[in-house]
């Protein structure tokens, strides 16, 4: 079988010199019009005040601390309750399959220490 490759003509490579943007860019003449290069705005800030919008009643911290602590008790509180049910329903299947597996000693049963 014959590999087919395509005929390239010296048209459609061409190698273009790109310019850093720092230097100012030419008019460039397209067509009949003329084409303006793009002004560089000036730089702003790189910290968020721009997207700030003005509030109609200061911050209450103390309400935003309390929140944030309720939040991360309900956090903890679900991670524990999630950690215990994982453990009960592994030791619960554990249980099961010495069961079914005819086992009679399965439970384990605690004693008092005296």
């Amino acid at each position: 079988m014959k590999s087919q490759r395509p005929i390239a003509s010296d048209d459609e490579h061409r190698v273009l010199q790109f310019r850093p943007r720092t230097t100012p860019s030419p008019v460039i003449h397209r067509g009949g019009g003329i084409v303006q290069p793009l002004r560089a705005a000036a730089p702003e800030p790189l910290d968020l005040s721009r997207y700030e919008q003005p509030r109609d009643e200061p911050d209450d911290f103390r309400h935003r601390m309390l929140a944030n602590i309720a939040a991360l008790a309900f956090t903890i509180a679900l991670t524990a309750i999630g950690i215990w049910l994982a453990v009960s329903i592994a030791d619960l299947r554990r249980t099961q399959d010495c069961v079914l597996m005819g086992r009679r000693d399965c439970v384990k049963i605690t004693t008092p220490h005296l």
